[in-house]
């Protein structure tokens, strides 16, 4: 194809120069996030004694009687615990959450150069343990996938809809029944947003269980949220096992809320989840995420799912209409593309940044809005095109939005006509329905659209596709350039604010303990 794109090269170029300056600031700075998720992979999991999360009680407990603040990182006071009484970190760790050990002692005993030492390499042997199960359950997808077999790309997946674990594992077993390659579980709201949100005098639906103990004639299974970890544990061996019978691996995608992308990925590496969904541009641009917060807690998470070999699958951007309240006139439907193309190109860029190779950053091509423009299927088209030239050595991806049932109604046709344009295609996602059917059409169009793409020479695009795609390209490129000259205000969703909302922002801070036992 010849047609042109515009400044695709400087566009690149500027999105690797400004992720490169972001990612430095990132990768020196901690979070409460990052915290748990060191506790996570040091082995600490499940509840305390409240029902709290425990990796998340201990390190509220941490930062109350800390005094050298977030920024020195538990590690080495919770390595001296463990050290000092001689504990296993879970159990430990029920002691710190309930009050009855205080890690500020074993904080006094590092600053002895001798007892710091054999905490280090206390600290060193927990972060070998974790990243020998990282890599033996990565080592584990590729045996598996060896023995079973694969299934045909783009692989199809289907939205879980059941939030307890006792009817998942029915759910799961009826999807794959119906042909779903791909699980798809929402993570359930972590603790610390919940909090924000509730102080922020919000209303926030948590999980409840419900009276189900049990799915059919199966033993007793206590009740716990589909997206957590204990669940997905059991959800990815129902998995294993279905796909033993089908003989074609079968894959767990999950997507969880802002401030907990750190906890995610443990969780993902630890369960073999093989696809996880990321978008650090939403979580700031419409979730009012702090910046700072979201790209420190991004970054940590992008160094695990390297590791784990899970697929990161990014989102089409997000809505930027910032410039359009301030002027007081709505873009055109190219510009909102061009907008959400130059915050997708930064998230891919970030995890490029991390050491993420290509075909490991899924890019999803059409945003969600699309099918609601005029001509969305030109614009789809050019959607598309544009990705699949911006973004070599990456696989696409398509997700089914949440659209009124107009759009609903013709995303699966425009899913038909832009598949054969397509290229490399790793995942489908469609919505929760009637399940056999939708997997059934939807193989169906794509092995329609594969055959058709080897039966025609690539056109070049004409009309309004080529100038939706050369616009969307020269927006990008301005956005960008924004961003860079005048920070986060650039895409605020309010033109009065400074900047966008921060939540979690107390939640971050330098580091300052250079001690890093992943290093």
């Amino acid at each position: 194809m010849t047609s042109d794109l515009g400044p695709l090269d400087e566009l690149r170029e500027r999105a690797t120069s400004l992720a490169a300056t972001l990612g430095a600031t990132a990768r020196a700075g901690t979070s409460l996030g990052q915290e748990r998720a060191v506790l996570r992979l040091f082995g600490v999991a499940g509840l305390d004694r409240d029902g709290r999360p425990l990796a998340g009680a201990v390190v509220d407990r941490w930062m109350r009687g800390s005094r050298e603040g977030l920024g020195s990182g538990i590690t080495l006071p919770f390595a001296m615990g463990l050290l000092e009484y001689d504990l296993d970190p879970q159990h430990l760790a029920l002691d710190i959450a309930s009050g009855t050990i205080d890690l500020a002692l074993e904080s006094e005993l590092l600053l002895q150069p001798d007892r710091r030492a054999v905490a280090e390499t206390e600290a060193r042997r927990l972060a070998r343990e974790a990243l020998d199960r990282i890599d033996s359950d990565r080592i584990a997808r590729q045996e598996l996938t060896g023995l079973l077999g694969d299934a045909t790309r783009p692989w199809i997946g289907v939205t879980m809809t059941e939030t307890e674990l006792a009817g998942a594992l029915n759910e799961a077993t009826a999807l794959v029944a119906a042909g779903a390659d791909v699980l798809r579980v929402e993570v359930p709201i972590g603790r610390e947003l919940a909090d924000r949100l509730h102080d922020a005098g919000m209303e926030v639906r948590e999980w409840r269980p419900s009276e189900r103990r049990s799915t059919g004639g199966q033993a007793r299974i206590e009740p716990a949220p589909t997206g957590s970890q204990r669940a997905l544990a059991e959800v990815r061996r129902v998995a294993d096992r279905l796909a033993a019978q089908r003989r074609a691996y079968v894959r767990i995608q999950t997507a969880a809320q802002a401030l907990w992308a750190p906890e995610h990925a443990v969780v993902a590496a630890f369960e073999r989840v093989d696809l996880v969904e990321v978008d650090p541009m939403a979580e700031i641009v419409a979730a009012g995420v702090d910046p700072d917060r979201t790209l420190s807690d991004h970054a940590f998470a992008y160094r695990l799912h390297r590791r784990a070999g899970t697929i990161v699958v990014v989102g089409a951007g997000s809505l930027v209409v910032a410039p359009d309240l301030r002027v007081g006139v709505p873009s055109d439907p190219a510009t909102r593309s061009g907008r959400a193309l130059a915050l997708q190109l930064l998230a891919v860029s970030l995890a490029l940044a991390e050491g993420v190779g290509p075909a490991q950053v899924a890019v999803n091509a059409l945003p969600p809005w699309i099918t609601d423009e005029p001509w969305a299927g030109a614009r789809a088209i050019a959607e598309v095109e544009v990705r699949r030239a911006l973004f070599p050595g990456h696989p696409l991806a398509f997700s089914e939005p949440d659209v009124s049932p107009e759009a609903a109604a013709d995303w699966p046709q425009l899913l038909a006509a832009v598949l054969v344009r397509a290229g490399d295609t790793a995942l489908v996602m469609r919505r929760p329905g009637r399940a056999g059917g939708v997997v059934r059409d939807t193989r169906a169009a794509a092995r329609v659209a594969t055959e058709a793409a080897a039966a025609r020479v690539p056109s070049d695009l004409a009309g309004i596709a080529a100038d939706h795609a050369r616009i969307s390209v020269e927006v990008a490129l301005a956005t960008l350039e924004m961003l860079a000259e005048r920070g986060w205000r650039a895409v605020s969703p309010d033109p009065h604010e400074a900047g966008p909302r921060s939540i979690g922002a107390e939640g971050v801070a330098p580091r300052t303990e250079a001690f890093d036992p992943f290093a």
